[in-house]
């Protein structure tokens, strides 16, 4: 009788010790097919985050590079027609630079009241004009923390022209629509200007917070073009220079490639600033992803590690009771490697079954165990963002032990699905697994049946 015979009659005449190494196998399986099917969730849902969040590039100021001479400080900046030239790669989607001045409102309009107070003053009725390329790029409006509620956005279009977008707090202090006319007077305090109020936001923040960038009331910021600021008199001893600026890439991952690009076309002009990807949020977002693929990882290591143990002593007890089977089979002329390869295909068979009924069990109790725990820290992550006050007006908050570098990224809500998918490629690794574990376990027991002499053990039982 061959030995695959054998050993398919051999696993269905001891069938306990068959569903005791079936049952094994199934819980070694169905553990390690549940750690791949959340670590490549995870995976899929971290590369969607940093698909959709990756793709922003901001040019920022570098800090430790401000300066000037005789030691003043000086905010770097750079030329408006040098970021064109980086916003003409072929990385780049869209984009959009800002620059600001101080602005007074004329004609009779005020300022909302209850904020902090004015750039130049409690009542001066000054404001911070921002001055932008393209309004529907900026952070503040792809967040949503800016909506747009009524009219259309600044777009390249409108660099010429003089046009407004104010808050609705603001518009509604001063019945001002879209397509009425608001007067500016500039830095100066003598040149006005007349613009066309083109749109209307809303800032989710509360009036009486202030800026963090620019120490206003959220209510009284205006967004203007770069014309429009131009013609208050700013930047008009030469050509336009922007502190800062925010790129959309067509794919996050030619990163790289439009790092290089900038360098390439803006050269040193390029050195006081830096490119940063919005990582906080992205942070922010997978921070449950990271905290269950570590939970899977360790049980799935547990349970393989445990389950080896446990079929190393099956298997061993299986040689012991089978010694005299062993015996009559070699005394026969059966060779020991065909014992051996026996005792390998048992183990291989049960395997085989196990990873087939593992990826049955598994999805759905993957979806269900995976859903429960990410939806736990994903829950402890939005508590935690709720919880979070900024420090108050005019407070770096660092003496009421607020670090303002933890402000949550607004709209940047921690992942709480992920999608489980089962790949063939899956069921193959856990195959290569169960099998590497199965060849583990009977390493051991092998080598015993190597030492075995039918002569001593059909005449002493050993």
């Amino acid at each position: 009788m061959n030995f695959v015979k054998r050993a398919a009659l051999s696993l269905w005449a001891r069938k306990s010790r068959t569903l005791i190494t079936l049952a094994t196998f199934l819980a070694i399986s169905v553990m390690v097919l549940a750690g791949v099917l959340i670590d490549h969730g995870t995976a899929r849902a971290e590369q969607s985050v940093k698909r959709s969040v990756g793709a922003e590039v901001d040019l920022n100021q570098d800090l430790s590079k401000i300066g000037g001479a005789g030691g003043g400080l000086q905010a770097p900046s750079i030329a408006a027609a040098t970021v064109d030239k980086i916003g003409a790669l072929p990385q780049v989607q869209s984009y959009t630079y800002t620059t600001f001045d101080r602005a007074f409102l004329s004609g009779g309009a005020t300022l909302v009241a209850g904020g902090p107070p004015s750039p130049g003053g409690a009542n001066d009725n000054s404001t911070m004009d921002l001055a932008v390329r393209d309004s529907s790029v900026l952070p503040n409006f792809r967040s949503g923390q800016l909506t747009l509620v009524s009219g259309a956005p600044i777009g390249p279009a409108d660099h010429d022209k003089h046009e407004v977008l104010i808050e609705e707090r603001l518009a509604a202090k001063n019945h001002l629509r879209v397509g009425d006319k608001l007067t500016l007077i500039g830095n100066d305090e003598k040149t006005t200007a007349v613009f066309t109020v083109s749109g209307i936001f809303r800032d989710s923040r509360a009036t009486s917070d202030s800026d963090p960038d620019y120490e206003i009331s959220p209510a009284n910021m205006l967004y203007t073009t770069l014309g429009g600021l131009t013609a208050l008199g700013s930047e008009s001893d030469g050509p336009l220079s922007v502190g800062s600026a925010t790129f959309i890439l067509r794919d996050a991952d030619g990163q790289n490639g439009f790092k290089a690009g900038a360098k390439q076309v803006a050269g040193s002009a390029l050195d006081p600033f830096t490119l940063d990807v919005n990582t906080k949020a992205i942070q922010q977002m997978t921070g449950p992803l990271g905290s269950i693929r570590g939970t899977a990882t360790l049980a799935m290591w547990l349970m393989g590690l445990a389950g080896a143990a446990v079929l190393a002593l099956l298997a061993n007890l299986a040689v012991k009771q089978r010694r005299k089977e062993y015996g009559v089979l070699l005394a026969m002329g059966e060779k020991k490697r065909k014992l051996i390869g026996q005792q390998v295909l048992e183990i291989a068979a049960v395997a085989i079954l196990a990873v087939g009924l593992s990826s049955l069990i598994a999805p759905s109790l993957t979806r269900s165990a995976g859903q429960w725990l990410l939806g736990r820290d994903a829950t402890a992550a939005k508590q935690k963002i709720a919880a979070w006050k900024p420090p108050p007006p005019g407070s770096t908050g660092l003496g009421q032990g607020i670090d303002p570098n933890d402000q949550p990224v607004p709209n940047a809500d921690p992942v709480d699905k992920i999608s489980v998918v089962l790949d063939p490629t899956d069921l193959i690794a856990v195959g290569g697994v169960g099998l590497g574990i199965g060849l583990l376990a009977t390493a051991i027991p092998a080598t015993a049946l190597l030492r075995l002499s039918p002569r001593t053990i059909l005449t002493k039982g050993k």
